[in-house]
């Protein structure tokens, strides 16, 4: 395909070369990959590392080529809107890749564009399935215990190895010849610090989640249920936590007077928590914060997600643990009437907040790192020594 109308080029590697590629097209893929990236920089300080990711790779020494997390997208509908664009940064990736030749290319989560590349550069005899010199590794399953199980096949067709973050997930390649390792969650990684905790005597989180089309459909019920609670005579103030500023610029559509809104940083302390299904409703569930989950979409993905997805549960903490840690109120049943009643029984109810406990000792059991070690070990036995 030809490059010559792409609105932009990616740069050329830092020093002439590049060792291995990391694709994060998420805020939290791009946590991951950094936190991976820089556990794998002290073991082998020579490799020369490049990634479309975001800042948090940028910040662990990954030159960052584009920031995939500003054009963060999801559901149907959204990535119709935006298919312009995609279909023109795939095609300079692969352009890049051709031309620069990494020893490895490490796509984390994100499948929607990951797989696509993955599939792509087998096809044009770049990776090692492909017969080409270019090994393909993942890191974080896509969902396919949830909808499209048939991906195993494929990934284990364009793939040289795959880590995985949920024990339960190994199983689910075992009819295929791809190599899969439980690596443990990167949230009980020695060292990390969580963005949220308990504190019984401390305020109510709202957490709209990390994408704007997500965030602007969540985030108004959040607030009125939270309105509703105060004016129930519920007594915590509320914290909204947000991970960039294009989410901060959806919040301030929507005056909240009695929330102050904090940027995902230091730890933050909260009794409750009203929250959307992605990544920080398994940190309060590690946390053990008591809460509830609120999702809407778009309604014409809402009926296709129905159509494909096979699941008791949406939130990952109560699909681990097969019942529902967080009580889960989605589309329609997300009312300020059913939300604020879940944050008085997460204030009031100490039977509630040990139930909580209990359950979050459960997920630490589930999701502890293994023997073996890491996701930077794994990556590293994955790309040898640099040459």
């Amino acid at each position: 395909m030809s490059t010559k109308l792409l609105p932009f080029r990616l740069p050329p590697p830092e020093g002439g070369r590049v060792d291995l590629l990391i694709v994060a097209g998420e805020h939290s893929g791009d946590e991951h990959g950094a936190r991976m990236v820089r556990e794998l920089r002290t073991k082998q300080p020579g490799l020369a590392i490049a990634a479309l990711g975001g800042p948090e790779l940028a910040g662990a020494g990954a030159q960052l080529l584009h920031d995939l997390t500003a054009t963060s997208v999801v559901g149907l509908v959204e990535v119709l809107k935006h298919y312009s664009f995609f279909r023109t940064l795939f095609a300079e990736t692969l352009r890049w890749i051709g031309e620069h030749r990494p020893r490895a290319v490490c796509f984390v989560d994100y499948p929607g564009l990951n797989l696509r590349l993955a599939a792509a550069l087998r096809e044009r005899g770049l990776s090692v399935k492909g017969g080409g010199k270019i090994r393909l590794l993942y890191y974080i399953s896509p969902q396919i215990w949830a909808w499209k199980s048939g991906r195993r096949f494929t990934m284990a067709r364009d793939l040289d190895a795959l880590a995985v973050i949920f024990p339960f997930e190994v199983a689910c390649y075992a009819d295929t010849d791809l190599p899969v390792e439980f690596v443990g969650h990167p949230f009980l990684t020695p060292g990390y610090t969580p963005p949220v905790r308990h504190d019984p005597d401390g305020p109510v989180l709202l957490l709209p989640g990390s994408r704007t089309q997500a965030v602007a459909r969540i985030h108004p019920v959040l607030l009125a249920a939270f309105a509703r609670y105060r004016a129930e005579g519920g007594g915590r103030e509320a914290v909204v936590i947000h991970p960039s500023d294009e989410v901060a610029a959806v919040l301030n559509r929507w005056e909240a007077p009695t929330c102050s809104a904090v940027r995902i940083g230091p730890p933050v302390a909260a009794c409750a928590v009203l929250t959307s299904s992605g990544t920080m409703s398994l940190h309060c569930a590690l946390a053990g914060i008591p809460g509830a989950i609120a999702y809407r979409t778009n309604p014409i993905t809402y009926l296709l997600a129905r159509w494909w997805v096979k699941l008791d549960y949406i939130g990952i903490a109560n699909l681990l643990l097969e019942e529902p840690m967080y009580p889960e109120f989605i589309q329609g049943a997300a009312t300020p009437e059913a939300l604020a009643a879940q944050l008085h029984a997460c204030t009031g109810d100490a039977g509630r907040q040990a139930r909580t406990a209990t359950q979050r000792q459960r997920l630490h059991a589930l999701l502890n790192q293994p023997a073996a070690g890491t996701a930077a070990d794994w990556l590293g036995r994955q790309l040898g020594e640099p040459k």
